[in-house]
């Protein structure tokens, strides 16, 4: 039976993607004060990002228990006696070591693996998605493992915010560099490094940052795929993507939405692109 691929609704899959490749999502929790969401399941991207900017309580996210893991383990194991499971960066978020915490838990007589991506939305995606080919074409456990620790080493994800704001709430940055940025109407690129948001370049205007984002594209030797996330800028992403077909293969560029609990970080009008280099 062929390795069973787990993941989190961080990765920002798109679901034609998810049911084709057979990978099963383990959803975070957004929550607008006492109301709270399943990531993609009982709140998807419109909805959230139209509560986003009309709600007076900005959301939080938290990560699946590890009973939640425990039991898509449990449910798993009765299709397959190898599971996979790959998480956004631990240093992000507390998902990993819940899925960590399951696997030791589990009565499933499945071998699980569970691995640190290092990375957060489509760049954990690409990874996820060179998992689950690999498992499909019938790769063992061990070596759907390394195929995924060789595609980590081969991603990068990096993206334009449109305002620092949401990062400054959520705890991910300072807010004396959120405010020195919305002073200077800096649109900030950000990369996902070694786990962790780091910044990559900035920009004075969204149309200059755009451009820098393609550049960064460009800077990549034999690139394998790319994908094109956006949260709530689908025309922008659109004309932004043909630009990107110039020199990858169209059929090899993914383009995807940003999901709540990413989306609850990053706000409206951000753009992001992973790259699978060779």
């Amino acid at each position: 039976m062929a390795v069973k691929i787990v993941t989190d609704s961080t990765s920002d899959l798109p679901d034609s993607l998810v049911h084709q490749l057979g990978i099963t999502i383990v959803p975070l929790t957004v929550s607008f004060g006492s109301e709270s969401y399943f990531d993609g399941v009982d709140l998807k991207a419109d909805e959230f990002y139209a509560k986003l900017v009309n709600s007076p309580v900005l959301p939080t996210t938290s990560q699946p228990t590890p009973a939640a893991f425990t039991k898509v383990y449990d449910e798993l194991s009765g299709e397959s006696d190898e599971i996979l499971s790959i998480h956004i960066s631990a240093k992000l978020s507390g998902t990993h070591n819940s899925a960590v915490l399951a696997r030791e838990d589990s009565k499933s007589s499945s071998r699980i693996a569970v691995i640190d991506s290092k990375m957060a939305s489509m760049g954990l995606g690409m990874i996820v998605i060179k998992a689950a080919k690999a498992a499909q074409n019938g790769a063992s456990l061990d070596e759907v493992v390394q195929v995924t620790q060789d595609a980590m080493s081969k991603v990068y994800f990096f993206g334009m915010v449109d305002t620092l704001e949401y990062l400054q709430k959520g705890g991910r940055i300072g807010k004396a560099q959120a405010m020195m940025g919305t002073l200077l109407s800096i649109k900030p690129i950000i990369g996902c490094v070694d786990g962790e948001v780091q910044p990559q370049a900035k920009a004075r205007t969204r149309k200059k940052a755009m451009v820098r984002l393609l550049e960064m594209v460009q800077e990549h030797q034999n690139i394998k795929g790319v994908t094109v996330v956006n949260s709530t800028v689908p025309d922008e992403v659109a004309a932004f993507t043909e630009k990107v077909a110039a020199f990858c293969e169209k059929d090899k560029i993914i383009q995807a939405r940003i999901g709540p609990v990413i989306g609850t970080y990053l706000g409206p009008g951000s753009v992001a692109v992973g790259v699978m280099t060779g």
